[in-house]
């Protein structure tokens, strides 16, 4: 009895365990995230910063990795210093979906953040697709 016992509360030692740590959300998860901020950003109340210019992030460009873009589109962001609060929540989970420390942006060519936010949900919204597709 004593061993079914001591197993009996090890199991639940471990349900336990299991259900208090966070689940950490999928990517697919994390890119429907950063879809539903920017489609909130675009469709709200035009935010003040939408004037500022920020660097061209080329989201076409075939032969960059997508993280490389998603790192770059983060870097783009991360220097808005006006209106912080409102792009914090879609840099924190660009960070969370391209994992990277450093990329290399380009500050030769630049656009308003109102033209960049579409751009990069269209980007978003075809990688949310494609892996959509890829798992199926």
């Amino acid at each position: 009895m004593l061993p079914s016992l001591k197993a009996a509360l090890t199991l639940l030692s471990l349900l336990q365990l299991v259900s208090c740590r966070a689940v950490a959300p999928s990517h697919q998860q994390i890119l429907k995230e950063v879809i539903l901020l920017i489609q909130q950003l675009n469709s709200g109340v035009q935010v003040p910063c939408n004037d500022t210019r920020v660097a061209q992030v080329a989201f076409t460009d075939q032969k960059l990795p997508e993280q490389e873009l998603l790192c770059q589109a983060d870097m783009a962001l991360t220097k808005v210093t006006r209106c912080k609060e409102t792009y914090e929540p879609l840099i924190i989970n660009l960070k969370r979906l391209h994992g990277k420390k450093k990329c290399v942006l380009s500050d030769d060519s630049e656009i308003y953040l109102r033209h960049f936010l579409p751009a990069l949900g269209n980007f978003t919204q075809g990688m949310f697709r494609r892996r959509g597709s890829a798992a199926q």
